[in-house]
């Protein structure tokens, strides 16, 4: 499993043309799920995004987690995070889990999240969004577990 942590100002996602979700400060995250992955790596892997440490405080420009900020977290599924491109240019997917599987620990991920903090957005699981997204700084962190 692998969420792509993003932290930002503001963010969005819009399926046809309609707003699905919206966050202000806080963490854009992309999480792509393995045939491997379980429940148990994606309840581990929300703990360590809830406690990723990519805000500033008054002494170090990384030093708050977004629990700390107060901020939210949009979580977006992206399949393509498993891709493979050792064999050449056009990415192979084999090692993405089959989305019945690949929904049911994207909802587990969301559900460990929102147990330990209620900000938590989604975007629709399988349809074509659009992203948008205010990073801020930018930082970006690739988690894997």
């Amino acid at each position: 499993m692998r969420a792509l942590c993003q932290r930002v100002r503001e963010a969005h996602v819009t399926v046809d043309g309609t707003e699905v979700a919206r966050i202000g400060q806080g963490l854009l995250v992309l999480l792509g799920v393995f045939v491997d992955d379980d429940d148990t790596r994606a309840a581990r892997l929300a703990e360590k995004t809830l406690a990723l440490r990519v805000f500033a405080d008054a002494h170090r420009p990384m030093n708050r987690s977004v629990v700390d900020v107060s901020g939210s977290l949009l979580v977006v599924s992206q399949f393509t995070l498993a891709a493979d491109t050792s064999r050449g240019n056009r990415p192979g997917f084999g090692k993405a889990a089959p989305p019945e599987r690949a929904r049911a620990l994207y909802e587990r991920y969301v559900e460990a999240l929102r147990e330990r903090w209620p900000q938590v957005a989604t975007g629709v699981f399988g349809a074509e969004m659009q992203v948008t997204l205010t990073n801020d700084g930018p930082v970006t962190i690739l988690l894997e577990r």
